[in-house]
């Protein structure tokens, strides 16, 4: 079989669809890929979402997986899928940008970061690497160096960040398949303002060897995708222990795949109020409302100190961020971009007591929010405050005030952040407007409840991407 005797899949096609029509020879990974370039070529000019396309090393990798497959041999879970990585992630023989110019200089990585290998594992052909803010400090992706990431669901407007190329690509049919990471929000911000899927796993459970941190006891990485199995591909692909993560831990990797028939049924599920119910437009809430009715929600649950949370997660990223790039702050502040510069500048500033200060607050808020899930399972909460801004604004209204947009953008995702929590951030769309993100927020470990009401969602047809951006 050859790459023209047979049709490519759909730009709107899954990765599950992508992989099972690869391995069983329906059509070849080199076709599959070379459709995803030749739509990156014509499309993403307009959308600004990757900064390095490898074309040919992805034919020369899928063309491996069709001979493979041709062999008899066994193929991968994402045999064929093409996927593309933020540009924070190593790839062999690739300098890692991290959004920055300084990087620039770096040598090029020696091999690829454990999430990359892992989805080549699998299967999966990586296309390229993609947009961000610098040193993923942002929720924007307007960036200085690289230019400003455009929402597929309207040009005008912002993908969110700091993963803002890795959300446009899935959204606007480039790839399948994306690798984020999440520190405040930087997968859920963008999964929101995109329309699609972000899962931020919980904190240590897949491997962050070989990607760029920004603040290293706050982050994690995680898949978007445009449906629930496709998040759950991924994540079972990247899931086990690598002692180069030294908080990656040891536990077994338990599959999430089987579960997700098993539906929402039996799961207690509450929707957040107090801090979350308050400061965000009104299809903010209608959007949680909705799924709440559909997974029959009837409780709700307070999480205390939620305004201090984001003030600590604050205090703690803004300090650990700068400390990474002091060096780089007093040498060379003006190659920085320069919204991430005065940030940095201000965490370097930040008293050693106050980071003290927020991590005893870290703890005591840990256990408070932990003990929550003895009597629920599944908590609900928005994932932003609005929909996806205009590129370039300033301010936004909350509670009728005017603030400054940018770090109001985090208003329900960073007290949620710094806990080690598992969410997904999960597609509401709206027929005449943006989409809305409701994220689904468990404990430790318990991603496998998250996707399982996730697909029951899915399934009843309330959260789900819009396909008319995909063709």
């Amino acid at each position: 079989m050859t790459v023209d005797s047979v049709t490519p899949l759909d730009a709107a096609a899954e990765a599950w669809a992508i992989a099972q029509a690869v391995s069983t020879q329906q059509t070849t990974a080199q076709a599959v890929v070379a459709a995803a370039l030749e739509r990156i070529k014509t499309q993403d000019s307009r959308l600004n979402a990757f900064t390095e396309v490898l074309a040919e090393r992805a034919l020369v990798d899928a063309a491996a997986v069709d001979g493979a497959i041709a062999a008899g041999e066994q193929s991968g879970p994402l045999a064929g899928v093409p996927f593309a990585v933020k540009n924070l992630f190593d790839i062999d023989g690739v300098v890692t940008l991290a959004g920055s110019k300084i990087n620039r200089e770096n040598s090029p990585a020696r091999q690829d970061a454990a999430g990359v290998a892992a989805l080549k594992q699998a299967g999966a052909i990586l296309i390229g690497a993609l947009n961000m803010d610098e040193y993923a400090y942002g929720f924007v992706t307007e960036n200085s160096h690289y230019g400003d990431t455009h929402n597929p669901h309207d040009l005008t407007r912002m993908a969110g960040g700091s993963s803002g190329g890795s959300a446009a690509a899935v959204a606007g049919g480039l790839v399948p398949l994306t690798l984020g990471s999440d520190t405040n929000g930087s997968i859920r911000v963008p999964a929101s303002m995109c329309g699609i899927f972000g899962l931020k796993p919980t904190y240590g459970r897949l491997s962050r060897a070989g990607a760029a941190l920004f603040a290293a006891s706050f982050d994690h990485v995680g898949p978007f995708a445009r449906s629930v199995r496709d998040i759950t591909l991924s994540f079972d692909a990247m899931q086990g222990y690598d002692p180069r993560d030294p908080v990656c831990t040891q536990r077994l990797p338990e599959p999430c795949t089987p579960l997700l028939a098993l539906g929402s049924e039996g799961l207690r599920i509450a929707v957040a109020d107090g801090h979350f119910a308050t400061g965000g437009q009104p299809e903010v809430f209608a959007a949680v409302e909705q799924v709440a009715k559909a997974l029959g929600a009837s409780q709700t649950v307070t999480i205390p100190e939620a305004h201090r949370a984001r003030a600590a997660a604050y205090v703690i990223t803004n300090s650990e961020g700068s400390n990474l790039h002091l060096e780089n702050l007093k040498r060379r502040p003006q190659d920085f971009d320069p919204a991430t510069r005065d940030r940095f500048l201000s965490g370097a500033l930040i008293p050693s007591s106050w980071y003290v200060q927020a991590q005893r607050f870290r703890r005591w808020y840990r256990d408070q929010v932990r003990s929550l899930f003895e009597t629920v399972d599944l908590i609900l909460a928005p994932t932003l405050p609005c929909v996806a801004p205009l590129l370039g604004q300033q301010t936004m209204d909350i509670d009728g005030a005017k603030v400054l947009m940018r770090p109001n953008l985090g208003l329900y995702t960073q007290p949620l952040s710094f806990i080690g929590l598992p969410i997904l951030s999960v597609p509401v769309q709206q027929p005449n407007g943006l989409p809305v993100g409701v994220q689904l927020i468990a404990a430790p470990y318990q991603e496998a409840t998250i996707l399982r009401a996730a697909a029951a969602l899915e399934a009843a047809g309330v959260v789900g991407v819009k396909r008319e951006l995909l063709r």
